[in-house]
């Protein structure tokens, strides 16, 4: 089974925190990748860039709206995702458990992708 890590942090903590810390928590997440790396599990990651670089496209009356910036004020923002492959959702939150980011603020949404028909 696949399941999708988004990872979601609050960009204005995440830039509160001294770099030297945030280093190291860059350091420890490459440690995590290699980590799922090595037992096959990953599939796919990436960082996105800060939320006021997104573009938002809404369907209003029938016409496209595209807004700059994220589609809704929120606390935290989507700072990136991992693909995975697991046995189960157990396995997948247990992976999840150990991302960096969760100690300085950071939450992980785990969701199982859909079979494709």
């Amino acid at each position: 089974m696949q399941y999708l890590l988004m990872c979601c942090i609050d960009e204005g903590l995440w830039e509160r925190i001294p770099e030297r810390e945030r280093d190291r928590i860059m350091q420890d997440y490459g440690a995590w990748v290699q980590g799922i790396e090595e037992s096959r599990q990953h599939l796919a990651s990436a960082q996105l860039r800060p939320s006021a670089t997104a573009t938002t496209i809404r369907a209003k009356n029938g016409r496209t709206v595209i807004t700059d910036g994220p589609f809704a004020e929120t606390k935290e923002q989507l700072g990136g995702y991992h693909l995975i492959e697991c046995k189960d959702r157990d396995e997948a939150i247990a992976i999840a458990a150990r991302i960096p980011t969760l100690r300085v603020g950071g939450t992980i949404e785990v969701r199982q992708l859909e079979a494709a028909p």
